[in-house]
């Protein structure tokens, strides 16, 4: 005999809105169900399979009750705190904890979608102590163009192994994938979420590397009359164009290969006569000339405009670094620690 559900009491989240999506009909279900995450819609699923028979005045009062949350204050403001207050009413304090460091971590919809955001360097550094099975699983699912970078980073033995596994690896068990989602979510994305905060003075570094000369010399300025200390930190986190100098024969030639050709000319511009000199040793005696040419031919230029430039070619230096193309500490003096 099939019991009626007659008290809405003691309905948990996923059985009330298991309830309230029921009464909504087919259509706006399956809607709200393709806006959902998967686990979402598995456990609200879950819920509507075991429902059985609901009282009609159990589906009004939710109604009711749902109607009466949104109008309340005439609006809706989502965010960290809201989200973490509505979920401790129904879950337990550590499952809340883990959620939000989920929340506040690499974004994405699913998994993997949230390791394809997380940087090589970090992913491979946590996979190469996991067994090769467990990191030939993760690695199929990611992007390939982020496996092959993870998995480079890998030691060479050990990547040897994953790359065999993935070759004979067939389709995954569900429950085996399932395991290993558990699996990263509950130690490696929460750990991830909770010890990636960055140092602000890094962060400070790279907005003010984006401001131009002007605007970045007067914040530096009145910062170091607040606080010395930190300005002094923050400038020595600052990459700038000047810092070019720092770079290896190679490196420079690696730059000059990729930055856009009218750029240069006009970052140049406003270089000093040692940077200048370190581009043109770089290039065959012809290519030197036509770039001092080109120099010349520009006349009187803009500061802000040699600033963009500027910032242009440092940008492109940061990325073939990102890449491992190049080292931005190459040839710096060895007193300097970055």
């Amino acid at each position: 005999m099939t019991t009626k559900l007659t008290s809405a009491k003691t309905l948990n989240g996923a059985q009330k809105s298991a309830v309230f999506m029921l009464a909504l009909g087919e259509e706006q279900c399956g809607r709200l169900f393709g806006m959902m995450h998967e686990d979402e819609v598995r456990e609200i699923s879950q819920a509507m399979a075991q429902l059985g028979a609901v009282d009609a005045d159990v589906v009004e009062r939710l109604c009711a009750e749902f109607t009466d949350a949104l109008g309340t204050g005439g609006s809706l403001i989502g965010g960290f705190d809201n989200t973490e207050r509505l979920l401790l009413r129904t879950l337990p304090r550590e499952r809340v904890t883990q959620i939000m460091e989920e929340i506040r971590g690499p974004a994405g919809r699913t998994m993997w979608d949230k390791l394809g955001n997380v940087h090589e360097s970090v992913l491979a550094s946590y996979l190469k102590n996991e067994y090769p099975q467990t990191v030939a699983v993760v690695l199929s699912k990611v992007r390939p163009d982020h496996a092959a970078r993870v998995l480079g980073m890998l030691p060479d033995s050990f990547a040897m192994e994953v790359v065999m596994r993935m070759l004979r690896m067939e389709s995954v068990q569900k429950e085996v994938l399932d395991g290993v989602e558990r699996t990263l979510r509950s130690e490696f994305m929460s750990n991830l979420a909770s010890s990636t905060r960055r140092d602000p003075h890094e962060m400070m570094a790279d907005i003010f590397n984006n401001l131009d000369r002007q605007t970045e010399t007067r914040f530096i300025s009145a910062l170091a009359e607040r606080n010395r200390e930190s300005a002094e930190r923050i400038m020595a986190l600052m990459f700038t164009f000047d810092d070019l100098q720092r770079l290896s024969g190679p490196a420079i030639q690696a730059l000059l290969r990729a930055v856009e050709k009218d750029k240069l000319p006009l970052a140049l511009k406003g270089a000093s006569e040692k940077l200048r000199d370190l581009f043109f040793a770089n290039l065959s005696e012809r290519a030197g000339k036509m770039l001092r040419d080109e120099i010349e031919a520009l006349g009187p230029v803009k500061l802000r405009d040699v600033d963009e430039a500027q910032a242009a070619v440092v940008t492109m230096a940061k990325d073939l670094a990102a890449q491992g193309t190049i080292e931005i500490g190459e040839g710096k003096d060895e007193e300097l620690v970055f």
